[in-house]
């Protein structure tokens, strides 16, 4: 049987080949150059657009990651709530703010120290029940208990073993290493290197009973925000793991089914957050389109309501509401009469914000042909 990387005499001395990583890594270096400047340009109210927008992006797929899907309304409470800005009518979730809170220390507080206390914290934060699905965990601390910490797949009782982790009573002198290696390499290694080691070498631990790959993925956010010394990200790397999902577990795998060099993996990290900024100028791209509709449209006198709607119809799309805005739908978003709800839809129709299709009960509306010329 092929001995995990652990297992190996030389473990942790993880090693890798600087010539090959030359390349990706100056991709990497640009990609952020170019992202950096046109952030630049942004005034104050952008900048927070865009923070909040990338923060919900790799908040739903941090999780999503896991296999689990959260409700898009309330992360975007979440993170308002967070950022101090408008969260009239939207829905909160204690667990969802606990993520957001996690990931916004990650970055935030990059300057402060990363101890145990600090992960246990994380960590809790995400279980704040105790609980991970029906079963009960350990939250606040490292794993204990002899059963193998596996990684698998496929129904029961024919599993397939991606990977198994340290024996528990190895958890807290592999932390210690952990930590003691996360304090000596800052700058000493370089910055999304560092990060994409950190990455692996926690997971590879995985050191909590659950929760350990949202925890890996804020650590590499607090590597790059030490990195980079900006408290705010403008690139979701969760989101370019989860589409490289498939690729991302190979990877992890096969590197940890291998001996201590890792540039496998490291190649594999900084193709992907090359990747994840290039795909970050999408997500600006709407908080621009969303400035430059309300800038046309600033002279217009709408109700909040029809606001709310309309950001709404902005933020999530024509696909966050299968069949078109309708009378019912207006009104049981902004809690006013199906009649107002008429009247109101029909005012944005001739302001030519929206356009109104089909006839009868079938009636939709959706963006005017104006907003396609943005």
């Amino acid at each position: 049987m092929t001995p995990y990387i652990w297992q190996h005499n030389n473990w942790p001395q993880l090693t890798w080949d600087t010539e090959r990583l030359l390349a990706p890594l100056g991709e990497c270096r640009l990609a952020q150059g170019k992202l950096l400047s046109r952030i630049a340009g942004l005034g104050f109210n952008l900048d927070s657009q865009a923070q909040a927008e990338i923060l919900v992006e790799e908040t739903i797929k941090t999780s999503a990651i896991e296999g689990e899907q959260l409700d898009v309304r309330s992360v975007r409470s979440s993170v308002a709530r967070r950022l101090g800005l408008p969260t009239a009518g939207m829905p909160v979730d204690r667990r969802i703010d606990d993520l957001v809170s996690v990931l916004l220390d990650a970055t935030q507080n990059f300057d402060k120290p990363l101890t145990p206390e600090r992960l246990w914290g994380w960590q809790a934060a995400l279980f704040p029940s105790g609980y991970s699905g029906m079963h009960r965990i350990k939250v606040g601390g490292w794993r204990e208990g002899t059963e193998p910490m596996r990684v698998v797949s496929g129904p029961v009782g024919r599993e397939k073993i991606h990977f198994e982790a340290p024996p528990s009573g190895r958890v807290d002198k592999e932390m210690e290493r952990f930590l003691s290696w996360w304090g000596e390499s800052k700058g000493m290694v370089e910055g999304v290197v560092r990060a994409a080691v950190a990455h692996f070498w926690f997971v590879t631990i995985h050191p909590f009973e659950d929760g350990n790959g949202r925890i890996a993925r804020a650590l590499t956010d607090l590597a790059l925000a030490q990195d980079d010394m900006q408290r705010v990200r403008y690139y979701s790397l969760s989101t370019q793991i989860m589409a490289e999902r498939e690729s991302y577990y190979d990877i992890l795998e096969r590197s940890q089914k291998g001996n201590c060099d890792i540039t496998e993996w490291l190649a594999w990290f900084l193709g992907s957050f090359a990747r994840a900024i290039g795909r970050s100028g999408e997500i600006l791209d709407g908080v621009f389109s969303k400035s430059e509709f309300w800038r046309r449209h600033a002279q217009e006198r709408l109700t909040e309501r029809q606001k709310k709607v309309i950001n709404r119809l902005l933020d999530e799309g024509s696909e966050g509401f299968v069949g078109g805005m309708t009378t019912q739908k207006y009104a049981s978003m902004t809690h006013c009469s199906r009649a107002t709800a008429f009247r109101e839809l029909d005012q944005l129709t001739e302001l030519g914000i929206l356009r109104r299709e089909g006839q009868g009960r079938a009636v939709r509306y959706e963006f005017g042909a104006v907003e396609g010329d943005a």
